[in-house]
């Protein structure tokens, strides 16, 4: 029985207890009030728009909400964990809920965090703060190859596809964008009409399926990837290496969730589970990997080209770094995602054991880039659980131009983590393609949640970086970020990584590095 038929039955039981009670017996008012009261109550849960777990479970949906005011020790089952286990500042999901919804607020009573708990990072405030910028900064990408570079904003949407996502959840992730001026990713599942219909900016990612450009043997279709990369709203195209929760495989979108909409987007047959291979086609040698870049910069009409992975052999990274030099072209820009991120599912052993996290993977492209006196023209974006302000001025910190953010992005949409991405059952629309459960998401509302989310967090980092004195990320620097190291030592940034200076690693390469350097071999990638 569908939902809207329990309500009715409800409505028609009580009217029916209704009646008893005034003709045979007043007894019957026990069961007339709460029939009546739950026939009404979900029937406004069917209309409203502003919870989508009411819209597809009415009456039942105001437990969980009952639930999560209980605090504090039912709220300890919706907290986040950190990829090492310890626990976010706070609970990650109310602060973007908070702010999608502009009731972000300021708490009383101070930290509840241990402060002398190794592990504990801590931006370093300024004794002459600076006034806070009435416009955020922008990063231009595009290097000297490019001839359409484009002004990405600090926070923008991270790679999540269309079959990943309900329609419902693409256009107000699109819409969002649109109206506060930042980036989608599409992700690595095709660009479809929800992508484009709202009209934000997008960056095109394609991954080892090459989803949307795709000849009929799985390979790259050059002459659909031109056609589509030229679009208006296409302002970036990307090449998914690996993503940071399953680096070294590739994607699985159930055949449940394969309709015939998401087949035609993605060029493959309907209803038939899609697997992404773990290896690309198109390239086997960094060589070829930098050259098949700047092939798809000719074949988008200039437009910025770039490549995102999870880090993990620095050796392999050096390899494709003296590709760069070697070819005379280089990306223009480069996303690391942290081995601590992804909103899709994943082995369990991928998500805890294999690639780097955030922090060492950005460290590792910076200073390479740095090293080889490429940094300049190659911007680094930072994916990987970055959900606030504070955690967008660390990435900052620690090498990134700008961030990407995936699940505080779902959850502005009204993302539960309810863990049922793969069954097609989500229960507030967001990830799944049942036309009945994805109706729930109202567009409009969420897009403008996502808007008012990511104004709000770009907002909180510069303010942020006023109170350390700095008006532009350019002037973070790694002394400005410390961290505990034991009960009675912290340590900043500066002292416990290793900073390299510009070309160092072409006149003398450090001893920590020198292995590595001679190792990489731009023809090969060795392990």
């Amino acid at each position: 029985m569908t939902r809207v038929g329990i309500v009715l039955l409800a409505l028609v039981a009580a009217l029916g207890a209704l009646a008893a009670a005034l003709r045979i017996s007043p007894y019957w008012w026990f069961a007339a009030v709460p029939l009546l009261f739950t026939g009404v109550l979900g029937a406004w849960d069917l209309v409203q728009w502003r919870h989508s777990v009411l819209r597809n479970y009415p009456v039942l949906g105001h437990a969980r909400y009952l639930l999560e005011r209980v605090r504090p020790e039912l709220q300890q089952y919706f907290i986040e964990r950190n990829y090492d286990g310890r626990p976010f500042d706070r609970d990650v999901r109310s602060i973007v809920y908070e702010r999608a919804k502009g009731t972000d607020a300021e708490e009383p009573y101070g930290t509840e965090r241990d402060v002398y708990q190794p592990g504990y990072e801590f931006l370093v405030p300024s004794m002459a703060p600076c006034p806070v910028p009435k416009d955020p900064p922008r990063v231009r990408i595009g290097g000297p190859d490019c001839s359409r570079p484009y002004d990405m904003a600090l926070l923008n949407v991270s790679a999540m596809s269309f079959g990943s996502l309900s329609a419902n959840a693409v256009l107000a992730l699109n819409g969002g964008a649109a109206a506060g001026g930042f980036a989608q990713d599409t992700g690595e599942g095709g660009l479809s009409e929800y992508h484009l219909r709202p009209g934000g900016d997008l960056v095109w990612e394609i991954g080892t399926g090459y989803f949307g450009c795709r000849t009929e043997e799985g390979g790259f279709d050059a002459a659909e990837f031109a056609d589509k990369a030229a679009h208006e709203h296409v302002r970036c195209v990307s090449l998914k290496l690996s993503q940071g929760a399953k680096p070294g495989i590739g994607g699985v979108l159930p055949g449940a969730k394969v309709n015939a909409e998401i087949a035609r987007v993605r060029d493959v047959p309907e209803g038939r589970t899609v697997v992404s291979p773990p290896y690309h086609r198109v390239f086997s040698t960094p060589r070829e990997l930098v050259r098949f870049i700047a092939r798809m910069r000719g074949l988008s009409g200039g437009k910025p080209a770039g490549f995102k992975l999870c880090v993990g052999s620095r050796r392999q990274f050096l390899a494709v770094c003296k590709a760069m030099l070697e070819e005379g072209t280089a990306p223009d820009f480069i996303v690391v995602d942290g081995s601590e991120g992804g909103t899709g599912a994943a082995p369990l052993e991928f998500a805890d054991h294999v690639g780097t996290p955030l922090t060492e993977g950005l460290h590792t492209v910076h200073n390479a880039l740095v090293g080889v006196g490429l940094r300049d023209r190659i911007k680094i974006g930072a994916s990987g659980k970055i959900a606030t302000g504070t955690d967008l001025v660390k990435r900052m910190v620690q090498g990134a131009d700008y961030g990407n953010a995936a699940r505080a992005m779902m959850f502005a949409v009204g993302c539960i983590q309810a863990q049922r991405c793969h069954t097609n059952t989500c229960p507030t629309g967001v990830t799944t393609q049942d036309p009945r459960r994805a109706r729930a998401l109202d567009v409009g509302d969420k897009t403008t949640r996502v808007q008012r989310f990511q104004e709000a967090t770009v907002a909180s980092a510069l303010q942020i970086m006023a109170s350390m004195g700095v008006t532009d990320p350019a002037e973070l620097r790694p002394h400005m970020l410390r961290r505990r190291v034991d009960p009675c030592t912290e340590r900043s940034f500066e002292e416990l990584y290793e900073w390299l200076a510009p070309g160092q690693l072409l006149a003398e390469p450090p001893a920590s590095w020198a292995a590595d350097w001679q190792a990489a071999d731009p023809d090969r990638f060795t392990v």
